[in-house]
């Protein structure tokens, strides 16, 4: 379990506190309407092609920051991950992390870049299934996601820190949540 107290809130919002930084928060919309009724318009597009092309050169880097985020913020989130069990190697040189951060992050940025061409996520569905599968047994929770969008934000806005503003981070956000949902659909035990 990640080290954070989840405090609900009236209707469907949920607000994360976390006890590693106590002074940040996050808040969650649970709401049905906040699931998949949104709609990735051409200027958000324009924001994400233009962002992830600069920031594309540094993925290696820029994945690994994504990660060593994720497990300052929430430090137990180590032992989702079978590759750092038992591992000696620290987290920022340890190869098996560098690999998969990059892969998560350039996945996220690649499915965030066709999301309104295709009018989907375009991960493919042997990996979509895949993951929702590796995510089911793993336990990951909402939380888990709310924790790793943070991360993933805060890691763009200092990638690209004189072209981020609100609506890139909206831009960025929505597209995340559109791949966080295609991953949930697929969380069911394996077959």
């Amino acid at each position: 379990m990640l080290s954070f107290h989840p405090r609900e809130k009236p209707s469907s919002i949920k607000i994360l506190s976390f006890s590693h930084h106590p002074t940040m928060s996050l808040i969650i919309d649970k709401s049905p309407a906040s699931d998949f009724s949104i709609c990735f318009t051409e200027e958000q597009e324009a924001l994400v092609v233009k962002s992830w092309n600069s920031m594309k050169k540094n993925s290696g880097e820029l994945g690994l920051k994504f990660f060593l985020k994720i497990f300052e913020i929430a430090p137990s989130a180590e032992k989702l991950f079978s590759f750092l069990k038992d591992s000696k190697i620290p987290l920022e040189k340890n190869p098996k992390l560098k690999s998969h951060a990059m892969a998560v992050f350039v996945m996220t940025c690649e499915s965030a870049v066709q999301l309104r061409k295709a009018g989907k996520v375009t991960v493919r569905d042997s990996t979509l299934k895949k993951l929702g599968g590796v995510h089911y047994k793993s336990g990951v929770v909402d939380e888990h996601y709310e924790v790793t969008k943070f991360a993933l934000l805060e890691t763009m806005k200092e990638a690209v820190p004189e072209m981020w503003s609100p609506e890139m981070k909206n831009a960025w956000g929505q597209a995340y949540d559109q791949l966080v949902a295609a991953i949930k659909s697929e969380m069911k035990p394996s077959s």
